[in-house]
């Protein structure tokens, strides 16, 4: 059973920088694909970032040179780096880990708010 927890949201002003953690415990991450997603209310869950297992990237495109996600397989911990944030990055942002980018475990989400 896989277990993560986010950390890092909070309030910030377009323009600043956040850094999102994941924490996960009860398995060894270095075999799995983990990912970064995010809901704004009243739409869909949709995709911001993920990493294999091997290191390879995969971004949204409306975060893309803004935001970088990256991995500490020994600390067994995820990051996000948000630059430049807008307010339509706004969103509560969800940890996932799966067998491959298809994440199957899902934290409980942090909230980012950017305000303008």
């Amino acid at each position: 059973q896989v277990q993560l927890v986010e950390s890092g949201g909070g309030l910030v002003q377009a323009g600043e920088s956040l850094r999102l953690s994941c924490a996960a415990s009860g398995t060894n991450l270095r075999f799995l694909a983990m990912g970064w997603y995010r809901q704004a209310p009243g739409k869909q869950r949709e995709l911001v970032a993920t990493i294999s297992n091997l290191g390879t990237t995969n971004y949204a495109d409306s975060v893309k040179g803004r935001f970088s996600i990256s991995r500490d397989n020994p600390k067994k911990t995820l990051y996000l780096q948000m630059n430049s944030l807008k307010p339509e990055d706004t969103a509560v942002y969800y940890c996932g880990a799966g067998p491959s980018t298809a994440l199957v475990y899902w934290g409980q989400g942090t909230q980012v708010t950017v305000s303008s």
